[in-house]
C-alpha cells in the first residue's frame, strides 16, 4: 500500500504512511496493557528510543505536542516561566496548552534565521530573585526548525545554550520532533545532538514513518514523573504495542535513510531555483524541507498558485504571504521531484485566475 501515484505530496512529513514491512509488523506485535507496563512491544521501543538518544528510560507519548506538554509540566510548576523561541513549535503550534495546562509563563526570544536564539537574551532572560517575576525553570530549543527553514541546531551551540541554563538553574528540554534529521545533516549521532538537553522529545510519526507517536526521554527519575502526568492528560494507553512495533521499524530502518530525503530537498530546491518567478531559501546545512517565495514576477498570490499546483496535483503548505513550505519524504523519489518542478513552472507560465 503507497501513495496516491497521481498526488505528489509535499505539504509535509506528517502525511507518511506506514511502510510494508510496519504494518506487517503491527500485525504481528505481542502486546500487553502498557498502563500496567505489561506492554512488551512498548518498553522494548521505550529502551531502543533511550539508548538512541543517550538517555537512561524513555516514554511513548501519542504525540508530539503532548510529549512537549508533558516535559514542561514535569520541569515547571504553575507560575514558573519557560524560556522558548518566538518561532518555536511550543509558542506557536501547540494550542497554549503549557499555559491552559499547566499555568506556565512563555517567555519567547527571537529566533535567529539560524534558528539559534543568541546567548546574551537568554542570560539577559533568567529573571532574579524577585517576588515580583515568575521563576525561571526551563529553556526550550528546537532542532531541526521547523519555522527557520528546517534548519538543525549544532552540537557546540546546544551545549553551549544548555551550559548556560544549567548555570542560571534552568533545565534544558529539546523540541527534537526531527532530531534525525538534524543528526543526518550534520553527520553525527542523534545522541550527540541530545547529550546537553534534560529531555529530549522526537516523532516517529514524520520522516520516519510510522503511524502515530513521539517518544520523550530523559532520567529515570523524570521519567516516572513523567509517566504520571501522561495519565493525567489521559494518554496512558492498553495494548498500543500495536503502533510500537510501527516505531521499533521506523528506529531500525528509517534513520539512516533520511539522507535521501535531503538529497531530494536540495534537488527540488535546485530546480525550482531555475524557474523564473521563484526565490528559494537556501540554507547552510538544508534538511528536508524546502521554503519558496514567489517574487514580483509571478502574477499570483499565493493561495492561487496553491490551488493551481492542486489542480495539477502537487501539495504544498502555505506558510506566509506568497511563500510556501515543501517538504521530502520517504514517499517522494526522484520523478515526484522532477514532476514536482515540472509542475511548478507550468504554474508559473500560465495566465493568474481574474
Amino acid at each position: 500500500m503507497s501513495f496516491d501515484s497521481d498526488v505528489i505530496d509535499l505539504r509535509s512529513d506528517t502525511v507518511t504512511q506506514p511502510t510494508p514491512a510496519m504494518r506487517k509488523a503491527m500485525a504481528e506485535a505481542e502486546v500487553g496493557d502498557d498502563v500496567y507496563g505489561e506492554d512488551p512491544t512498548i518498553n522494548r521501543l521505550e529502551a531502543l528510543a533511550a539508548e538512541r538518544m543517550g538517555k537512561e528510560a524513555g516514554l511513548l507519548i501519542p504525540s508530539g505536542t503532548m510529549g512537549n506538554l508533558v516535559a514542561v509540566l514535569v520541569h515547571c510548576q504553575r507560575g514558573d516561566e519557560a524560556i522558548m523561541g518566538n518561532l518555536g513549535h511550543t509558542f506557536l503550534f501547540e494550542a497554549g496548552g503549557i499555559a491552559a495546562l499547566g499555568g506556565v509563563h512563555t517567555h519567547t526570544l527571537p529566533n535567529q534565521p539560524d534558528g539559534t536564539i543568541e546567548l546574551d537574551a537568554i542570560r539577559a532572560a533568567v529573571r532574579g530573585d524577585d517576588i515580583h517575576f515568575p521563576n525561571s525553570r526551563l529553556l526550550i530549543l528546537e532542532n531541526t526548525h521547523n519555522r527557520c527553514g528546517g534548519i538543525p541546531l549544532s552540537v557546540e551551540y546546544t551545549e553551549m545554550a544548555s551550559e548556560l541554563a544549567h548555570q542560571n538553574g534552568l533545565k534544558v528540554h529539546l523540541d527534537g520532533a526531527r532530531i534525525f534529521n538534524a543528526a543526518a545533516a550534520w553527520g553525527v549521532p542523534a545522541s550527540e545532538l541530545a547529550a546537553p538537553a534534560d529531555s529530549i522529545t522526537f516523532c516517529l510519526s514524520k520522516g520516519l514513518c510510522a503511524p502515530v507517536g513521539s517518544l520523550l526521554c530523559g532520567t529515570q527519575p523524570f521519567i516516572d514523573a513523567a509517566r504520571r502526568v501522561r495519565k493525567q492528560l489521559g494518554g496512558g494507553m492498553r495494548q498500543a504495542g500495536i503502533l510500537a512495533a510501527a516505531g521499533i521499524r521506523a528506529l531500525d530502518e528509517m534513520t539512516e535513510r533520511i539522507k535521501d530525503d535531503h538529497r531530494r530537498a536540495r534537488a527540488l530546491a535546485d530546480g525550482l531555483d531555475r524557474l523564473s518567478g521563484l526565490a528559494v531559501r537556501r540554507a547552510a546545512h538544508p534538511t528536508n524541507m524546502v521554503f519558496v517565495s514567489l517574487t514580483d514576477e509571478a502574477a499570483f498570490d499565493e493561495r492561487t498558485f496553491g490551488a493551481r499546483l492542486r489542480e495539477l496535483g502537487v501539495l504544498v503548505g502555505v506558510v506566509s504571504e506568497r511563500t510556501f513550505r515543501l517538504v521530502t519524504h520517504y514517499w517522494i523519489d526522484d520523478d515526484a521531484v522532477q514532476q514536482a518542478v515540472a509542475r511548478f513552472g507550468e504554474v508559473l507560465s500560465g495566465e493568474p485566475i481574474a
